[in-house]
């Protein structure tokens, strides 16, 4: 899979109480969560976010509660892929599951600014600034990750393996 879009770029730990603020857990409607993504945190987000555009982020991830919500919220609000030293292990697996990419690569969040262009290959793990010329290597997804994330998550997979 390849991603291309401007970078919105935050810091250390940032939690799923940042990313979907608890106040909106009462509904699972994809485009209310997306309304809210990121408010506490960056109350411009949605107004700013381009479908496509690519979170890279500090250490730590979506630490915190383990709701699917935050994921939702992050794809629904048009994020195509979000980059980070580490995430927390829950968010990692929820991310998955519900079919948003995410590639872990310390050296990113070094070298690429709030703002930048960049393009993503999942397939090689190749990151590139488009707009400093740097490149950066993260791991590839292994082929059943991929094959979850390019199904639109376990639910979209688990319906072509029954068909």
């Amino acid at each position: 899979m390849k991603f291309s879009g401007k970078v919105i770029k935050y810091g250390d730990n940032v939690d799923t109480d940042v990313i979907i603020p608890a106040r909106y857990l009462n509904t699972s409607v994809k485009e209310e969560l997306a309304a809210h993504c990121m408010e506490d945190l960056d109350p411009d987000f949605s107004k700013k976010v381009e479908p496509g555009d690519i979170i890279v982020a500090g250490s730590n991830f979506g630490c915190g509660s383990s709701r699917e919500h935050a994921p939702v919220a992050i794809k629904a609000s048009g994020i195509s892929c979000v980059i980070a030293p580490s995430f927390a292990r829950i968010f990692y697996r929820n991310s998955i599951n519900t079919g948003l990419a995410i590639l872990e690569c310390p050296k990113a969040f070094e070298g690429i600014s709030d703002g930048d262009k960049i393009e993503v290959d999942t397939d090689s793990g190749e990151i590139r600034d488009l707009t400093n010329g740097k490149v950066f290597k993260a791991s590839a997804f292994p082929g059943f990750i991929e094959k979850i994330i390019r199904s639109d998550g376990l639910v979209g997979y688990t319906k072509t393996k029954l068909q």
